[in-house]
């Protein structure tokens, strides 16, 4: 098993920053792909970035590049997501989640474990 909690969520103005961070707990964190994903009311789950096991690759959805930064510290077991120049469709619950496959990595399916969440909110 692998524990997920996300934190750095909040209320931010456009154009403004965040910076997310999910602890991991349980099983060996650098074995693991990290990845961040999204959700709003009645709207599927959407990938938003990735990151392999030793952190050489990276992977964003369209959306985001220039913006967003992920990020692993596997000595402290944390991944994080950079998040400048926020807009408020970026407006969401963020998601972190652990992938043993380090493959398909923008695909909801592709994880075994998902952290509760946290509260993105970007005002206009």
């Amino acid at each position: 098993q692998v524990q997920l909690v996300e934190s750095g969520g909040g209320l931010v103005q456009a154009g403004g920053s965040l910076r997310l961070s999910c602890a991991a707990s349980g099983r060996t964190f650098s074995n693991y792909a990290m990845g961040w994903f999204r959700q709003n009311p009645g709207r599927e789950r959407e990938f938003v970035a990735a990151i392999n096991w030793s952190a050489a690759s990276t992977y964003y959805t369209d959306s985001v590049k220039g913006r967003f930064t992920i990020s692993r510290d596997n000595a402290k077991n944390t991944v994080y997501l950079q998040m400048n120049s926020l807009k408020p469709e970026d407006t969401a619950v963020y998601y972190c989640a652990a992938s043993i496959r380090n493959m398909g990595l923008r695909s909801y399916g592709s994880y075994n474990y998902w952290g509760q969440g946290t509260q993105v909110t970007v005002s206009s």
